[in-house]
């Protein structure tokens, strides 16, 4: 049974990271070619010439895209099979393709949009080079704790919905999660160096298609997956053609 949930849910995530890589060629590289032509005219202002590049630009946005977002398609897709074989029957008592939606819903928030406000991804050249181990570290620490402050959020959401109802339970839940999230932004350091003259609207763009990225391919591994999930039970609830042949 989880084997089969997991295949599934890793074609989901090859589906959703074509959709994911289509979004990202029309909207994501024309913000990431904003940031490259900021960082070509400060090298040519500095009088640096650019070195011969070991990928060319043109894989990079085609082939180079394309395999990143099916791995982490795959990912997305086989990580939420697993979690959905778990949770199946347990989750405010969802049907097969609402539980798959909320928990994509979930994870997307969780994983991608959470610590994105706190460490929002940046174009070329509006962070300093120097910093990358900083920047890199604390976005994957936001992310763990994110997380972790998830999953007790779910624990205790749980117990409240016994003594509670669904509702209340529910909220108290959410709620739970965004005060330990909120302390561990507050904690954890700021890291804002983007340079004045840097364009806005070529951060705004390159920011707004990073989350739409995530997006698109979360939710389309979340209706994918509840989509194969929902056959798959019409399919083993449906009769034989021999059932009935004494």
């Amino acid at each position: 049974m989880v084997r089969t949930l997991l295949v599934r849910g890793m074609i989901a995530g090859v589906v959703a990271a074509v959709l994911a890589f289509a979004f990202a060629w029309l909207f994501g590289e024309p913000a990431l070619d904003g940031g490259i032509a900021y960082e070509g005219a400060l090298a040519a202002a500095a009088g640096e010439t650019g070195g011969e590049e070991l990928v060319s630009r043109g894989v990079q946005s085609t082939v180079g895209l394309l395999v990143a977002l099916l791995i982490y398609g795959i990912v997305v897709g086989g990580v939420l099979a697993l979690v959905y074989a778990g949770v199946q029957g347990r989750l405010l008592r969802l049907a097969p393709r609402a539980t798959a939606g909320v928990l994509a819903l979930i994870g997307y928030v969780v994983v991608v949009l959470v610590p994105f406000l706190k460490y929002p991804s940046n174009p070329p050249a509006s962070s300093a080079d120097d910093t990358i181990g900083l920047r890199s570290g604390t976005f994957v620490f936001m992310l763990l704790l994110s997380v972790v402050a998830a999953v007790v959020a779910v624990a205790v959401g749980r117990r409240l919905v016994e003594r509670f109802g669904t509702w209340n339970g529910v909220l108290a839940g959410a709620a739970v999660y965004v005060v330990l999230v909120g302390v561990v932004a507050a904690l954890l350091p700021v890291v804002s160096e983007t340079p004045a003259d840097f364009p806005a609207v070529v951060l705004y763009n390159f920011r707004v298609a990073t989350l739409g990225i995530h997006a698109v391919l979360w939710t389309a591994v979340g209706l994918l997956f509840g989509l194969f999930v929902t056959r798959g039970l019409r399919s083993s609830e449906r009769p034989s053609a021999g059932a009935g042949v004494g």
